[in-house]
């Protein structure tokens, strides 16, 4: 084998997946358009034109020409003389093919479109408090997972598989194992926070906020982050999210309540941390698969990270709160500046996860695993969902929602049939905490700089160390490279305590 010819072969192959990506853009740019300004009236036509366009993606990543050159790359002799890089991508090429090459395309192509309509169904749904209006959707949905699951083949339990296209390599066994560890902590901290004399006031969040100004300090807000406006956009919707198209284009969206100052200030913070990541991955991984994310729980660790460990930190209104005053004239001049840090990490078990504390959020994500893990296992039908979610949020938050819109219908990821996504976010928080030390350790007083409102050294040790790898390092590399350890939820757990004994003068 001449290197002349594996060059050429490369080349060859690098064109074919740059093909493939700008199908994915294209996906990504008409998702993006039904979930923030697209008709409803054309929500049908758009949902089979990802279908079709999804359906090529699908034929190209199991074609015959795919498969021939990956046979070609995974060869030992010619696997040797790749760069490490190059093999990362036909190693990750490799596991999406057979994985796909399991799945019949029109399947495959059924299920976008079902997922693309299911969408906007279930806009509608949650809006009305209508889960019988949605279930024919979430019943179908969950049929086909079960169907992807059987033809991918599984190891212990069903949902596995689900949460390995997720965060590679995690299991039910795991997260049992984290989970519970962590639940044992949570709780006895949030009965002594709920038995504290010391509670913040916080009636002063609960103002009429202007829209106009709740966007101007989200944008200014963004921009001390580092967010590249010259490479995304932020847009309204009903439920936020990041979309990364390529590194210079990566949107996001938030949602305005004109009752409250920190549902959209928050949602953009955490959107934010999503678009960084996307925003400085490595212009070498461009067209290739590698230009992401390397799992959705190092994803979600950092708009964790920025959301809270940031956001809701005490240095951070220190140096934002004055700011803050001046945007919303007169609504904040009674309210001193500790007064709103320890209004904004306000501890209380809420019904809706976007809007949750720092503390009680894992027990939300801790209710969706066991009823997806239910699900898959055939323990729980789509049926029982809103009596099994209403249980269940009796018995980890002690509350119980008034109607499905604030229970089972207050998330997306369903209709997207994104099961296996929600443990990501309490990794992410797990990631985060541990993350934080080693920043800590590395970059000195970092209270200091976000005090300052100094965050673009915080940004740029971040894409350093993270951002700029994109998918070409595994979560586990990532976590251990940076922190030199494995994930560890001691470092959340201690993080927690010490925030809220402060708080809460415990």
């Amino acid at each position: 084998m001449s290197t002349g010819n594996l060059e050429a072969k490369l080349t060859e192959f690098k064109q074919y997946l740059k093909k493939m990506k700008s199908y994915e853009e294209a996906i990504g740019l008409i998702y993006w358009d039904m979930r923030t300004g697209a008709p409803k009236k054309g929500i049908a036509a758009r949902s089979e034109v990802v279908g079709e366009l999804s359906g090529e993606l699908f034929k190209m990543s199991v074609s015959d020409e795919m498969g021939a050159f990956l046979d070609y790359f995974v060869s030992s002799e010619v696997s040797a003389g790749l760069l490490d890089i190059d093999r990362r991508i036909v190693s990750e090429c490799k596991k999406e093919y057979d994985r796909s090459k399991k799945i019949p395309p029109k399947l495959y192509q059924e299920y976008v479109v079902l997922t693309s309509q299911a969408e906007s169904a279930w806009e509608d749904a949650k809006d009305q408090a209508d889960f019988p209006g949605f279930q024919p959707y979430l019943e179908k949905i969950v049929d086909m997972n079960l169907q992807f699951i059987d033809l991918w083949g599984y190891e212990g339990h069903k949902y596995n598989t689900l949460l390995d296209a997720y965060e590679p390599g995690m299991t039910v066994e795991k997260l049992d194992q984290v989970f519970g560890a962590l639940r044992e902590q949570v709780v006895p901290l949030l009965s002594a926070i709920q038995e504290s004399a010391h509670k913040p006031e916080i009636g002063f969040l609960k103002q009429t906020f202007d829209k106009d100004k709740q966007k101007k300090f989200s944008l200014y807000i963004l921009e001390q982050m580092g967010y590249d406006f010259e490479a995304g956009r932020l847009d309204e919707t009903v439920h936020p999210f990041a979309t990364g198209l390529n590194p210079g284009d990566v949107r996001i969206t938030t949602r305005y309540l004109l009752n409250d100052v920190n549902s959209a200030l928050f949602g953009t913070i955490h959107e934010g941390g999503h678009a960084l990541y996307e925003q400085n991955i490595s212009m070498d991984l461009l067209g290739t698969p590698l230009c992401t994310g390397t799992s959705m729980g190092i994803h979600e660790s950092q708009s964790r990270f920025w959301e809270n460990m940031i956001g809701r930190s005490r240095p951070f209104w220190n140096r934002y709160f004055p700011e803050l005053q001046k945007n919303y004239t007169g609504q904040f001049d009674k309210v001193s500046v500790e007064d709103f840090y320890r209004a904004t990490n306000e501890v209380k078990p809420s019904l809706i996860r976007i809007e949750a504390d720092e503390l009680t959020y894992n027990l939300h994500i801790m209710v969706r695993y066991e009823i997806e893990k239910a699900l898959f296992s055939g323990a729980v039908k789509v049926a029982d969902l809103p009596e099994v979610w209403n249980e269940k949020y009796r018995e980890y938050l002690g509350i119980v929602p008034s109607h499905n819109g604030e229970g089972v219908l207050q998330d997306v990821h369903w209709s997207a049939g994104m099961f296996g996504y929600f443990p990501s976010y309490a990794l992410g928080n797990m990631y985060a905490a541990q993350i934080k030390r080693t920043l800590e350790q590395e970059l000195g007083n970092v209270n200091e700089l976000v005090s300052e409102g100094n965050l673009i050294p915080i940004k740029a040790w971040l894409a350093d160390k993270i951002y700029q790898y994109g998918k070409s390092q595994t979560p586990t590399e990532i976590i251990t490279r940076v922190t030199g350890e494995e994930l560890n939820p001691s470092y959340l757990v201690d993080y927690l305590r010490v925030k809220y004994s402060d708080i809460y003068k415990l």
